[in-house]
């Protein structure tokens, strides 16, 4: 396992720390999942969703012949609050470990959803993907949320971004995005530096254009690593509800763009 050491932060005395992490990630990444064969591609780790809940499928697909159906049901894959927030339940694809995003490296991602007409608008928390800066285990950061995300809570969709306290909505729409395909790209370079990238396009608009910080501060106190590692999550993240939902998922890709981007 890799191990590297976390940075402190200016005006902090502390001992050095050191992070393992289970899988190294790639030199140069360049994949894509249409979904198309019988079983979950192995760049997905499964440990976000219960057995049955992810299945293959071709009834609604973006491209060829297959997508992927998630269905959550109540209290799937439930996790109880932490700090005082609400309890959770989810069903998420989570990139594996060998695709985590390095910093002040810039990646394209693409993919598809699908939300049946008859999904449930819903006032409560909803995500349905989110990038998460890697806490790998340490309490001081183990309940930040993601650092940008796609959520859709009371009709509206919405892209947030987070490195600190407050959260900032940096697009939002009211349109109705059921009963069809929704195209997203994201261009991401992470780094709690200036130098951070979020461009954003959705069904080939581009709705994002964000530069500055896009990760949290990585110290002993935040318990981030110095430099930190990103994962990438979709699926549907929720506060509990008594009504299943099912979201429809295809044309996966994730790239190292040469050149910063």
């Amino acid at each position: 396992m890799a191990t590297l050491a976390i940075g402190i932060a200016a005006g902090l005395t502390a001992s050095i720390a050191y992070v393992k992490w289970a899988r190294t990630p790639l030199a140069h990444i360049d994949v894509y999942d249409g979904f198309e064969t019988a079983r979950l591609s192995r760049i997905w780790d499964t440990d976000k969703f219960e057995r049955g809940a992810v299945t293959m499928q071709s009834a609604i697909v973006r491209a060829g012949h297959g997508a992927a159906k998630v269905v959550l049901h109540s209290r799937d894959k439930f996790e109880p609050g932490v700090g005082g927030d609400a309890d959770s339940e989810r069903a998420e694809l989570t990139e594996t470990g060998k695709l985590m995003s390095l910093e002040n490296k810039t990646y394209e991602y693409s993919f598809s959803l699908f939300l049946p007409p008859d999904f449930p608008i819903v006032p409560v928390r909803l995500v349905l993907a989110q990038w998460k800066q890697d806490c790998n285990g340490h309490a001081p950061c183990g309940n930040d949320s993601p650092v940008v995300a796609v959520r859709y809570t009371s009709g509206i969709l919405a892209i947030t971004h987070q490195t600190g306290r407050h959260r900032v909505v940096l697009f939002q729409t009211g349109d109705e995005m059921r009963g069809k395909w929704i195209d997203f790209r994201f261009q991401i370079r992470f780094t709690p530096g200036d130098n951070g990238l979020l461009r954003a396009w959705l069904n080939g608009r581009r709705v994002v254009e964000y530069g500055g910080a896009n990760a949290y501060p990585e110290s002993a106190a935040t318990g981030y690593a110095n430099p930190s590692r990103f994962y990438f999550k979709m699926g549907l993240y929720r506060d509990l509800m008594p009504q299943p939902m099912t979201v429809y998922i295809d044309e996966y890709r994730k790239k190292e763009l040469p050149g910063g981007g």
